[in-house]
C-alpha cells in the first residue's frame, strides 16, 4: 500500500498490474471519508459558528454547509480530474475523468482501495479547505459571492495545487513531503484567508464595540468534532489500514495536546488567565501543524512540533491586529503560519518514509521551505484575483444595514434565537 504523502499519483500511475481490493483497507478508507466529513459538518461549522455574535451564527454556519454541497459537486464534474487525473506538464490533471469518467471500483494503482473511495476521500478534503476560509471574512460577506468565490477558488487555486503535490505535479517531482495537507489544505486557505480578510474590510465597530464569542460552548463542541475527525483526516492519508495510519493517528493526538497545552501557557503569561478559547485554538493549531508531516514523524518530534505551533500560532494570532487587518476567527494565525510550520517542521524531523535534516537529509529542509513559499505566493496572488472578479461582478460585501441587522435576517431570514 502507499501513503498519499510520501508517493506521488504519477508513480503510482507507473506501477504495472492492477492492486486486489483489500477490504480492511477499504473499510478504513471510508470511515475516515465519513471522519473528514464530520470536521466539515457539524465541527467546522459549530466551531465557527460559537465565536461569532448570536446575529450571524445560522449565515456563519450556512457558509459550511452550502460549501459542502457546492464543492462536492464542482469535484465531481471537473475539481477531481483536474487535480488527480493523468499529470499535463506537471501543471493540471487531464480530463480524462471529467464527470468522474473511468473512476469506478476498481482498484486505485498501488493501493487496495476502489478509485471511487480515494475520489471520495479527497472530495473532503477539497471541501474543508474552501470552507476554512470563511472564517476571515465572517459576519460581512454577500452570500452569493461566497458562491462564486468557492467554485472559483476550488478550480484555480485548490485542485492545481492538490495536483502538483499529490497528483504527480511538478512539486511531487521535486520530493515534498506534505502527508495531509498542511501546504494544499492550510498553507493555501490560511493566505487567502489574509487577502479575504484584507480585501473584504473590517468589520463595522471593529476596535470600537465588543464583539466576544457568543456561544464558546458551541466553539469547544466544534473543536472536539474538528479533533475527532482530524483522524481520519490524517490517518486516512496512509491509503490503508496499516502501520503509517498508526503513526499518523498517535503523532496527530500528541500534537493536539501539546499545541492546547502550549498556547494556555503562552496566554496565561501574556494575559494573566487561561482561557479556554485559548486551549481550544491550540488544540487545532496543533492539529494543523501536524497534518504535513503527521506520517513522517514519530511521536517525540510530534510532542515537539505541537509544542512550537502552541506557541507561534498564539503569536500570530496577537499580532493581527497590530498589522491591522480583520481575521475574524482567526484563519491565517492558525492555519496558514501552522501549515507554513508544519512544511518546516516536516523538513526538519521526518523519519519514517523520508528524512529530514535532524536525520541525515540536509536538501529536504530547502525543498520544504522553498515551495512552502511557493504556495503562499499562489495562493495570495490567485485568491486576490479572484477576489477582484467577484467584487466587479457581484461586489463582496452586504450593505452596512445587513451587516448591523446580521448575516442571519440580511441574507437568509432566519434566526438562531427567538
Amino acid at each position: 500500500m502507499v501513503a498519499l504523502g510520501s508517493l506521488s499519483i504519477s508513480t503510482v500511475w507507473a506501477q504495472e498490474g492492477t492492486s486486489a481490493i483489500d477490504t480492511g483497507d477499504t473499510a478504513w478508507i471510508l470511515v475516515s471519508s465519513a471522519l473528514v466529513l464530520c470536521m466539515t459538518l457539524p465541527g467546522l461549522a459549530l466551531f465557527y459558528g460559537g465565536l461569532v455574535r448570536s446575529k450571524n451564527v445560522l449565515g456563519t454556519i450556512m457558509h459550511t454547509a452550502i460549501i459542502l454541497c457546492v464543492i462536492s459537486i464542482v469535484w465531481v464534474l471537473w475539481g477531481y480530474t483536474l487535480a488527480f487525473g493523468p499529470d499535463v506538464g506537471g501543471v493540471i490533471g487531464g480530463l480524462d475523468h471529467l464527470g468522474l469518467m473511468g473512476v469506478g471500483v476498481e482498484a486505485f494503482p498501488g493501493t487496495g482501495i476502489p478509485h471511487l473511495v480515494f475520489m471520495v476521500f479527497q472530495l473532503m478534503f477539497a471541501a474543508i479547505t474552501v470552507a476554512l476560509i470563511t472564517g476571515s471574512f465572517a459576519e460581512r460577506m454577500k452570500f452569493t459571492a461566497l458562491l462564486a468565490f468557492a467554485v472559483l477558488w476550488s478550480t484555480f487555486i485548490y485542485s492545481p495545487l492538490a495536483h502538483w503535490v499529490w497528483g504527480g505535479g511538478w512539486m511531487a517531482q521535486m520530493g515534498f513531503l506534505d502527508f495531509a495537507g498542511g501546504a494544499v489544505v492550510h498553507i493555501s486557505s490560511g493566505f487567502g484567508a489574509l487577502i479575504c480578510a484584507i480585501l473584504v474590510g473590517q468589520r463595522k465597530g471593529l476596535g470600537t464595540e465588543a464583539m466576544p464569542p457568543h456561544n464558546l460552548p458551541m466553539t469547544v463542541l466544534g473543536t472536539g468534532l474538528l479533533w475527532f475527525g482530524w483522524f481520519g483526516f490524517n490517518a486516512g492519508s496512509a491509503l490503508g489500514a496499516n502501520g503509517v495510519a498508526a503513526s499518523a493517528f498517535v503523532a496527530t493526538h500528541i500534537a493536539a495536546c501539546a499545541g492546547g497545552l502550549s498556547w494556555m501557557i503562552a496566554e496565561w503569561i501574556n494575559q494573566g488567565k487561561p482561557t479556554i478559547l485559548g486551549v481550544a485554538s491550540g488544540m487545532i493549531s496543533g492539529l494543523a501543524t501536524i497534518t504535513p508531516g503527521a506520517g513522517f514523524l514519530g511521536p517525540l518530534s510530534a510532542l515537539f512540533v505541537g509544542l512550537v505551533a502552541g506557541v507561534v500560532c498564539y503569536v500570530a494570532v496577537i499580532w493581527k491586529t497590530r498589522l491591522g487587518y480583520d481575521d475574524s476567527l482567526d484563519v491565517v494565525g492558525i492555519h496558514g503560519v501552522g501549515g507554513f510550520t508544519g512544511i518546516l517542521a516536516t523538513g526538519l524531523f521526518a523519519s519514517i518514509g523520508a528524512q529530514g535534516l535532524f536525520f541525515g537529509n540536509a536538501g529536504q529542509f530547502g525543498i520544504q521551505a522553498g515551495l512552502a513559499i511557493v504556495t503562499m505566493i499562489f495562493s495570495v496572488v490567485g485568491t486576490y484575483i479572484i477576489l477582484k472578479i467577484v467584487d466587479v461582478t457581484i461586489g463582496l460585501r452586504v450593505t452596512a444595514d445587513d451587516e448591523n441587522v446580521g448575516l442571519d435576517l440580511s441574507q437568509h431570514n432566519e434566526r438562531a434565537y427567538s
